[in-house]
């Protein structure tokens, strides 16, 4: 990747974080739903805001304005949104077995944010056999590990058993790979990696196979035009010991980017109430702020070992 790829692929992120602080009010809870219809659902993509801020704080490559807007996103979604993280607690109270308040306090609490009545109720319910038999998917269950082990607890199900159900694990046929199985994959590498943080947490086998079928999947999905999860395997190949950081991939990726820095998840951006746009598109958007940050991060540190001494 050239220099200017990699201005190309840092813009890609300056935009989408942009777009993110400007549609800040997309981030919100639905207090009053019945919570059978959903109430922590809202809560993942806070949780998300904080994943990729989290990013991009520990990779040092956003300049001082992206930095700053990020940090004024959490703030916001910190204080505004969660209330503090009293809205945590009470969705914790609402579903006492569900991961899902527990998953959206991991990044703010690594990121300086407390909030000590959930994290008792976070040291109760793990003793709670309900959360250790909570039946969610392999890739799911490895993310909870991996949380479990950052807040300091010991995991119901060790990091390497979680990965062994998962279907990476087993380096099936890549050709098997449909939009579902893309998404676990991804998701998969997210958790092993720290999400980017230690690619040698990859086992060798499974890096190997990523380096030889993911070329094959950027230029299938980049042809799809299915850019969310394009973002997502663009991620992958950053968090890959040796990525490719695919010129032609983030041509295509950042081309489909509209002018406000708005990230379209399919072909064309969507119409309608903007919450209802934003709703489709924060996802996708945050994805590419994601993958620019860990790719514009790789790029340079290449750029640098490559440089005359």
């Amino acid at each position: 990747m050239t220099a200017a790829d990699t201005r190309l692929v840092h813009t890609v992120g300056a935009k989408a974080i942009e777009w993110l602080f400007a549609h800040r009010d997309g981030f919100r809870l639905e207090p009053d739903v019945d919570p059978e219809t959903g109430f922590l659902e809202r809560f993942k993509p806070v949780g998300e805001l904080a994943l990729i801020c989290k990013v991009l704080f520990r990779e040092g490559v956003a300049g001082s304005r992206q930095a700053d807007l990020a940090r004024r996103l959490l703030d916001h979604a910190w204080r505004d949104v969660l209330d503090g993280g009293r809205m945590l607690v009470r969705g914790q109270r609402t579903e006492p077995i569900s991961p899902i308040p527990f998953e959206t306090y991991i990044p703010f609490r690594e990121l300086g944010y407390d909030q000590p009545e959930l994290e008792r109720a976070i040291r109760l319910n793990h003793r709670v056999t309900g959360c250790s038999a909570l039946e969610v998917l392999p890739v799911r269950r490895l993310g909870l590990s991996a949380f479990e082990r950052r807040f300091g607890l010991v995991p119901n199900l060790p990091e390497d058993e979680a990965f062994r159900r998962t279907w990476l694990a087993r380096e099936p046929e890549p050709w098997t790979v449909e939009t579902r199985v893309g998404y676990d994959i991804t998701h998969t590498v997210f958790h092993l990696t720290d999400w980017g943080e230690k690619p040698d947490g990859l086992p060798a086998s499974v890096a190997r196979y990523l380096s030889q079928w993911l070329p094959v999947w950027l230029d299938d999905w980049l042809d799809l035009e299915r850019w969310d999860l394009l973002g997502e395997l663009l991620v992958v190949d950053a968090c890959l010991p040796a990525p490719t950081l695919d010129a032609p991939s983030w041509e295509g990726f950042a081309a489909a980017q509209q002018p406000d820095g708005a990230m379209p998840a399919l072909p064309t951006m969507p119409e309608g109430d903007p919450q209802d746009v934003f709703d489709v598109v924060y996802h996708s958007t945050l994805v590419a702020a994601f993958a620019s940050v860990l790719a514009t991060s790789r790029a340079l540190g290449r750029l640098t070992a490559e440089a005359p001494a």
